[in-house]
């Protein structure tokens, strides 16, 4: 496969901080948690009106966060499956660099909330 800009991007930005890397499989992890948590979204037939009223935030600023324009704190994630029945769960696994170490990873996992969020 051809390498691109962004793999350029990344080989220079890696020599100044060597968890670069990582930090760009943290952000496509949360991007994918996002467009997860959007298509639930969709299939429950929820608004982003509906939910961010019930995340009690704004719908343009749920859809800058569905759209991928926001770096979101851990709590605003989990408003947002909580205010659609969802909850967050979290698995550890190897890095990298070290398999004795961990990290967590996230994932939408199933609530016993309703979606009224009751």
């Amino acid at each position: 496969m051809a390498k691109d800009f962004l793999d350029e991007i990344i080989r220079e930005r890696t020599k100044k901080n060597s968890e670069f890397p990582e930090m760009v499989e943290a952000a496509l992890r949360t991007r994918r948690l996002l467009r997860s948590l959007a298509e639930r979204r969709r299939e429950l037939g929820l608004s982003q009106t509906a939910v961010a009223a019930r995340m009690r935030t704004s719908q343009s600023a749920l859809a800058r966060l569905e759209g991928g324009e926001a770096d979101p704190r851990i709590s605003t994630v989990e408003r947002y499956a909580l205010a659609m029945g969802e909850e967050l769960g979290h698995r550890k696994v190897a890095t990298h660099k070290d398999s004795r170490k961990t990290r967590a990873s996230l994932h939408p996992a199933r609530s016993r909330r309703n979606a009224t969020g009751g």
